[in-house]
């Protein structure tokens, strides 16, 4: 059974990494474009067909081979609640490792917003939410109940099967401001794990998690440097996110590594 992080946990990988050879420049999107080069209007008022907005929540920075605490069992992102192994998978530290510790770092749009010193394996534009419907047992319980698309055919009859996650490696749109931006999850939390009022309810709840200014989210170094993030690793950056679904998600960097796969690796 995998550790339990208290603030995050990110993405694994049986995911056959799908190196999508996106060209970026078509359509003049540019990465993390303002949202007016995807549609025009207030973000706000655009949500993805289906799946309610979630607005002003507060998201944090984590990032694979963060060590949170050290004294902790779960206060490494060297694994994540889907993947044992994720730092393996991911493809080492994604950061700065050059003084002997997984630092996170600025990222650029020149680069993409990819990792400055090492190759991503997975898509370096991740994120989680506090629903761990693999290793939380009330959530693993009612995932089938709360879980959106869990009636959709690549999940049908594994809704007893605790080898599959139906979130692990969804899209989510992410916005602030007039920057608008992809990821996909990777990992549960912060701090809560079965809050499925806020994570799939319609009625903008807020996140049941009271740590770190009651943040709704973590994201990647990418995520915190496409959105525009005030810090590297804060915990005053508000966003606008919804869950879309993949055949939605623009041209952009997020789609340079996509991760596939939705099977547990532990």
């Amino acid at each position: 059974m995998p550790r339990r992080r208290a603030r995050r946990a990110a993405g694994r990988p049986q995911q056959g990494v799908v190196a999508a050879s996106a060209l970026l420049v078509l359509l003049g999107l540019t990465a993390c474009a303002p949202n007016s080069a995807q549609g025009d209007g207030d973000p706000s008022e655009q949500p993805a067909a289906g799946y309610p907005l979630h607005t002003g929540i507060i998201a944090t920075t984590f990032w694979v081979g963060e060590i949170f605490d050290p004294n902790a069992s779960d206060g490494s992102q060297m694994i994540s609640t889907y993947d044992g192994e994720w730092f393996a998978h991911y493809g080492g530290c994604d950061g700065d490792d050059s003084a002997g510790s997984c630092e996170t770092e600025a990222r650029s749009a020149a680069n993409d917003y990819f990792p400055n010193s090492m190759t991503p394996l997975l898509n370096p534009f991740y994120l989680d939410l506090p629903f761990d419907d693999v290793n939380d047992p009330a959530a693993f319980a009612r995932r089938a109940e709360v879980i959106p698309w869990a009636n959709a055919p690549e999940y049908q009859g594994q809704a007893e099967n605790s080898s599959v996650s139906m979130m692990l490696n969804r899209w989510v749109k992410l916005i602030k401001g007039d920057r608008v931006c992809y990821g996909q999850i990777a990992d549960a939390g912060p701090g809560q794990y079965n809050d499925a009022e806020y994570v799939f309810g319609s009625d903008d709840a807020r996140p049941k998690n009271q740590k770190f200014n009651g943040a709704g989210m973590d994201v990647s170094p990418a995520l915190n440097g496409c959105l525009g993030f005030s810090s590297l690793n804060g915990e005053d950056d508000l966003v606008d996110w919804q869950f879309v679904e993949e055949s939605d998600v623009p041209p952009g960097p997020w789609l340079r590594v996509v991760s596939q796969g939705h099977e547990v690796q532990w």
